[in-house]
């Protein structure tokens, strides 16, 4: 066979299976491929193209900032694989549980990207800092991928600042030593501004890689101008936590537009549906569009 003709039947084939895939698919249902994209593998030598059909709409955008969580104490090994599962689907960026439940995440979610998250010292964060490192330490045995800790809220409301930012280093020193996240929760609904200016900085002090607003089991979650405060404090060294609270994807725009790099959320999949377009939030077909975060820099 000369150049010539081996030109013309690549030509020919590729536009046969082009034309193939073409047939009766809307522009939405593009398998993905371009016409150079199949010419390209036929005269690499394919005589035969195998196409997927699309996977459900998902918007990663969305996704990667989601912690997909079930910390209710009444959840079964059922409700928590099932979480897991969900969170493979949609390319959640974690599973966050609690720490009994960490083995049986780790192996669900062994061959996927998404992290195993667990709590610390949680909800209360009124124990001991040796006993907080203790929890960490044995989670991150056990597999945990990223700890979130509770502050001792009465000893920052109290003015205790040394034993608080040393309570936050000792989870700390524990995840940096298996080179993973630590995420400090303050529980903002308890404090004043100047308590959670004060706990972002001892956070930052301690050597945290995000503050985090809420348990989600105080008197209230998380809240735009929280987040604000907090990401105008730690400037854009640290990530910001939106927690608790957070149930729609107008919610996630809010949280987002105020600074915050990762949501907690237990209704996240209401929330990719939404993203998907395939719910009405507020009334109206959601958007998938997110805002850019707000960014200023620490003024400490």
């Amino acid at each position: 066979m000369t150049d010539t003709e081996y030109q013309h039947l690549v030509r020919s084939l590729t536009e046969e299976i082009w034309q193939r895939l073409q047939q009766g698919e809307g522009p939405s249902h593009s398998c993905g491929c371009t016409h150079a994209d199949i010419e390209m593998l036929v005269h690499s030598g394919a005589c035969r193209v195998a196409v997927h059909p699309p996977s459900p709409s998902v918007d990663p955008q969305t996704a990667v900032l989601i912690d997909h969580t079930i910390l209710k104490p009444d959840a079964t090994r059922a409700d928590i694989l099932k979480v897991c599962d969900e969170a493979i689907k949609f390319s959640f960026a974690s599973v966050c549980i609690n720490p009994y439940w960490v083995p049986v995440v780790a192996e669900r979610l062994r061959c996927s990207p998404v992290k195993v998250c667990t709590v610390v010292g949680f909800p209360l964060g009124a124990t001991f800092p040796g006993a907080k490192a203790t929890e960490a330490s044995e989670a991150v045995k056990l597999g945990a991928q990223e700890i979130d800790m509770v502050i001792n809220v009465g000893a920052l409301r109290s003015g205790d600042w040394d034993i608080v930012r040393l309570d936050i280093r000792g989870v700390v020193e524990v995840c940096h030593a298996a080179g993973l996240l630590t995420k400090v929760i303050l529980e903002t609904c308890l404090l004043n501004d100047e308590e959670k200016v004060a706990g972002c900085l001892l956070a930052r002090a301690a050597g945290a890689d995000f503050v985090k607003t809420s348990t989600g089991f105080s008197t209230g979650g998380a809240t735009a101008h929280d987040v604000e405060l907090m990401r105008f404090v730690v400037g854009e060294g640290l990530g910001v936590k939106a927690s608790g609270g957070v149930r729609s994807l107008e919610d996630v725009k809010k949280m987002v537009a105020a600074g915050a790099s990762r949501i907690g959320a237990s209704a996240s999949v209401k929330i990719m549906e939404e993203a998907a377009g395939k719910v009405a939030s507020g009334g109206k077909v959601a958007s998938g569009q997110l805002p850019v975060a707000s960014k200023s820099p620490a003024p400490y």
